[in-house]
């Protein structure tokens, strides 16, 4: 099906529904990479005007992919809901904006409604909306997860504690999380990206952080972020495994060109679940985004980078994750070239994903060789907590050493908590005001308080 917009005197011809998503797409250097963005602002424009009338229904009838090629389509049309769409089957692109920004829609209104929504709806819907607008309605529409203790409660934020280091040395990750600790992060996890997927390696990691967080009763969880099936084994051979993760994307063909596929993410979600480690909750997948993915691995099939970002969305939701994490401008300016697409895509992720019902968390961060600096990410960062993102990174100095890109640090977890008031898991403050990290306000307490710890844990690990 085709769709027309005339602007003055000229009509603006858009072949379908795939051609017409990614011509009402903000600017985004992916897209024009891919040959699919629009030629102008005024054609942008047309797109917007022409997608705003489309009815919420087409979606369900015209797959951007062909359902009888990528599994990714069949999962979205396989497990949509009629009974949740059918309060919104009614509306346009253009009436579920309007929709959604009303004032007597809220959390449960939003919740009702989400296994009624495809991707391809909320992705539709983003491109209608200003920053403001992906802002206020993600705000009303909260996640909550649990695993060891509790992530997504309005009100609160969490950071995933990032203690990368070049070579695995077991000391040197030691000293970066008692660090983060020390500044009361790590409340998302402790999430260690290994230098070297060698399963040996992996399980030594795993032992360590778990030994620690036994030895000081720490209600966090960990994760080594290896393929899904260095975790499998590493499961078969007893290791201590929390939280599971993969990266994916949103087609058959980019999630193929990771190594993985629906049975495979299920086979893992599965092997997690035996274990039985969760405490308050068994939400236990961890799961890795980022615009650009599809493209990067010519598994596009001409559809726009955000569609295809927001589709991963539903891979995620399937196996009822504890976090997701887009891991915004890690790709590079290839796919997000400046500071605004960064900005402009983090608050698309997030607003998509919690519309979806999604934990969504934000690696707020940028390459060296992007048109972007720390005050950009300062800005996404003070935008998604005001948007009610699930977690943030924490990472020393906000410069990973290992993955050689640039993020947030635990200075700033503490800055937009202190100016939002924004609290950490419940489970974890008290953690800390027992160990005296934290008075019961949150607040962190002086060095010389959290000094016997600190000295605790030094000598356990042999740190000097």
């Amino acid at each position: 099906m085709s769709y027309t917009e005339t602007i003055g005197s000229r009509t603006y011809r858009f072949a379908d529904l795939k051609t017409l998503m990614a011509k009402a797409s903000p600017q985004r250097s992916g897209d024009q990479l891919a040959g699919v963005a629009a030629a102008s602002e005024e054609e942008r424009v047309a797109a917007k005007m022409a997608l705003a009338q489309v009815p919420l229904r087409t979606f369900l009838n015209e797959a951007l992919i062909p359902y009888e090629s990528d599994e990714v389509t069949r999962l979205v049309i396989d497990d949509h809901s009629p009974q949740s769409f059918a309060e919104i089957s009614h509306l346009t692109v253009g009436d579920f904006r309007n929709w959604l920004l009303s004032t007597t829609t809220n959390a449960d209104a939003l919740t009702r409604i989400a296994a009624g929504l495809t991707p391809e709806m909320v992705a539709a819907v983003s491109k209608l909306m200003r920053n403001q607008d992906l802002i206020a309605a993600a705000r009303k529409r909260p996640v909550i997860t649990r695993f060891r203790n509790t992530v997504g409660l309005p009100g609160h934020m969490s950071v995933r504690l990032q203690p990368n280091h070049p070579t695995d040395d077991v000391k040197g990750i030691a000293a970066s999380m008692l660090d983060g600790l020390m500044y009361g992060c790590g409340d998302a996890m402790i999430g260690i990206n290994p230098a070297s997927d060698n399963l040996a390696a992996i399980t030594r990691l795993l032992l360590m952080v778990d030994e620690f967080r036994q030895r000081y009763q720490v209600p966090t969880q960990s994760c080594v972020l290896t393929h899904v099936t260095n975790t499998i084994a590493a499961i078969e051979k007893g290791a201590p495994v929390d939280l599971v993760f993969q990266s994916i994307a949103g087609t058959e063909k980019a999630n193929a060109g990771f190594g993985i596929s629906l049975s495979l993410l299920q086979e893992a979600y599965e092997a997690g679940l035996s274990l039985k480690r969760g405490t308050v909750g068994n939400n236990l997948m961890y799961f890795e985004t980022g615009q650009g993915s599809a493209l990067s691995a010519d598994a596009h099939f001409g559809v726009d980078q955000q569609t295809c970002e927001v589709r991963a969305y539903a891979v995620a939701r399937k196996f009822n994750p504890f976090l997701v994490n887009t891991v915004v401008g890690f790709i590079g300016p290839e796919y997000l070239y400046d500071g605004k697409q960064i900005t402009r895509a983090g608050l698309e992720d997030h607003f998509c994903g919690k519309l979806l019902g999604v934990p969504m968390g934000c690696d707020i961060c940028y390459t060296n060789h992007a048109e972007a600096d720390q005050d950009d990410m300062d800005n996404l960062l003070t935008l998604l907590g005001v948007a009610g993102i699930n977690f943030i990174m924490g990472i020393p100095g906000a410069d990973d050493v290992m993955l050689n890109y640039q993020s947030t640090s635990f200075h700033d977890a503490l800055y937009v908590r202190d100016v939002l008031g924004l609290r950490r898991a419940p489970e974890f403050e008290e953690w800390l005001e027992s160990m005296q990290i934290a008075d019961a306000r949150g607040a962190l307490l002086s060095a010389s308080t959290q000094q016997p710890l600190l000295e605790g844990v030094r000598d356990w690990m042999g740190i000097e």
